[in-house]
């Protein structure tokens, strides 16, 4: 059932920090203005193309789909898939770093492609600032493992549960920093 589903996002989500899926839950119906900051307004804008499907007018681009993977019960959009290169995308602001949650959002895009039969040969992340691409191996072997690991922690995952043990470092990128419990990091 597509209820059951975990969004494709949450597994970024979770390796940024597991309570901020909780927080997101928690806060899903107050007006974003008031904990969005400006990396996350400038972020939406830039999704906004991809969101109303008209980034590229190429017939062979598929912008923005829904995807659904039965195999690891996860949904959410893809950003664009480049049919004529079989070239999946995921864009993102600007990419310091290829951190895991990047990794994982674009492995479940690829698997929801897959299942949906498409033919996917590359992955790669595209930072939209400096306009530079990153490719990402196809999901096998240790990288496979790691991602079917945090499918599974994120299924499972329970705020009451899981000690969270606060990362300045990630406290003070978050969103959520002022409205946390679990952190003492506020602006």
């Amino acid at each position: 059932m597509i209820d059951d589903y975990i969004p494709i996002t949450w597994l970024n989500d979770y390796i940024f920090c597991p309570y901020s899926i909780y927080l997101h839950n928690v806060y899903a119906n107050v007006d974003e203005k008031n904990y969005h900051e400006v990396v996350q307004t400038v972020g939406k804008a830039n999704h906004s193309s991809v969101d109303k499907q008209n980034y590229s007018t190429k017939k062979s681009d598929i912008i923005g789909i829904d995807v659904y993977c039965e195999k690891y019960g996860l949904s959410g959009k893809i950003d664009i898939f480049h049919q004529d290169k079989m070239l999946l995308v995921e864009r993102k602001t600007l990419v310091k770093t290829i951190y895991d949650g990047y990794r994982y959002q674009l492995y479940a895009q690829y698997f929801g492609l897959i299942e949906g039969g498409y033919t996917v040969e590359k992955l790669c992340i595209h930072s939209l600032k400096d306009n530079k691409r990153y490719e990402i191996e196809i999901p096998n072997g240790e990288w496979l493992e790691k991602f079917e690991k945090v499918v599974e922690n994120v299924r499972n995952y329970s705020p009451d549960v899981l000690e969270i043990i606060p990362n300045i470092n990630k406290c003070r990128f978050c969103i959520y920093r002022n409205l946390c419990d679990k952190t003492e990091y506020r602006e």
